[in-house]
Parts: C-alpha cells; sequence; structure tokens
C-alpha cells in the first residue's frame, strides 16, 4: 500500500512522508532535524529508514533542516537544479529535471514544475503498486500542466494555508 503521512504542514515547516514497500521517501525538510526526528518516532520511524530526501524549492519552511538531516544520516538528496543553487552547505546533490521521471526503491517520483516565487519549484506524483498520489503544497495558481498531472492520481495530499493578507501585505509579486 502507498502510504503518506505529514510531518509538518505550513509556514513554520514542511515535511511529508512516501512510503511503499521498504522505501521510505521524505519530501521537504522545513523543520529543525530534532523536530523531525521526534516526528519520525512519533510514526514509529527512524532517520535512518528515510530512503532519500526529496526537496520542492529553497524557501525555509521547505528546506531549513535539510543540511543537518543530510550531513547527520547522510541520507540522498534530490531536488531540481535551480533549488540546487540556493540550498548550499550540502555534502552532495542528485539534481532532477521537473519533465523527467525517476524510480528511488520502489516508488516511481513524477516531478512537475509549478509557478511559484523560487528559483526551480516543483511538485510531485508518486507511482507505486498500481497507485498514484500527488503532492501539491506551494504553488501560486494551477496551470493546465498541473491539471493533467494531477487528474489520473488517486489521491491528493494538498497543503492549503492560503493567507490573503499576508499575500497583499508582504513582498511577494502579483501573481501570487
Amino acid at each position: 500500500m502507498l502510504r503518506f503521512v505529514s510531518l509538518g504542514s505550513g509556514s513554520k515547516g514542511n515535511a511529508s512522508l512516501i512510503e511503499f514497500d521498504s522505501t521510505l521517501l521524505m519530501i521537504d525538510c522545513g523543520l529543525p532535524r530534532k523536530v523531525v526526528e521526534e516526528r519520525l518516532a512519533q510514526v514509529g520511524r527512524s532517520p535512518r529508514d528515510v530512503t532519500a530526501l526529496l526537496v520542492t524549492h529553497e524557501h525555509s519552511d521547505h528546506a531549513q533542516g535539510v543540511a543537518t538531516f543530510v550531513r547527520r544520516y547522510n541520507t540522498p538528496v534530490w531536488m531540481t537544479p535551480g533549488t540546487a543553487s540556493a540550498v548550499r552547505e550540502l555534502p552532495r546533490v542528485s539534481t532532477l529535471s521537473c519533465h523527467r521521471s525517476l524510480t528511488i526503491g520502489s516508488i516511481t517520483v513524477e516531478p512537475f514544475p509549478v509557478p511559484h516565487d523560487a528559483r526551480e519549484p516543483c511538485q510531485f506524483v508518486f507511482a507505486a503498486g498500481g497507485r498514484r498520489l500527488g503532492l501539491l503544497t506551494d504553488a501560486g495558481y494551477v496551470t493546465p500542466h498541473m491539471h493533467e498531472r494531477l487528474m489520473p492520481c488517486d489521491a491528493l495530499a494538498i497543503e492549503c494555508n492560503h493567507d490573503l493578507d499576508s499575500l497583499q501585505r508582504g513582498p511577494y509579486p502579483q501573481s501570487l
């Protein structure tokens, strides 16, 4: 069974788990490492169980804990080249294309680009065991390509913390 667990969602930090068979992927690590360790323990997992870490984009609520987690546990980390150019202090990074799927363990990862105020943001569809799970966190709006990628999914995990007042008062572009 393809399993999804949220370890944290919101402007204070994002981290999610996708699991199938013996493959456990963490998407984003926007929480301090110690908080991630505690939340993994709460769901019966260890940081060493994480097969790979995928990063959607460089904003701190998605990436602030990446470097300390990866250095401590030697976890392989994947992100787009644009995101990698903004996330520093990593021992090594594997880059992915927003337009090409990859397989990590028993899970096929299908990245796709999203409109967001980051260098090269992406989101993912995960496929395993005949099921498809779409993950969508930060996107300024829904594009036809995003709709096409997410429509065939069996389930969607969507972060919805839109705050119109913060957007209007903050340093955000009009498109958001």
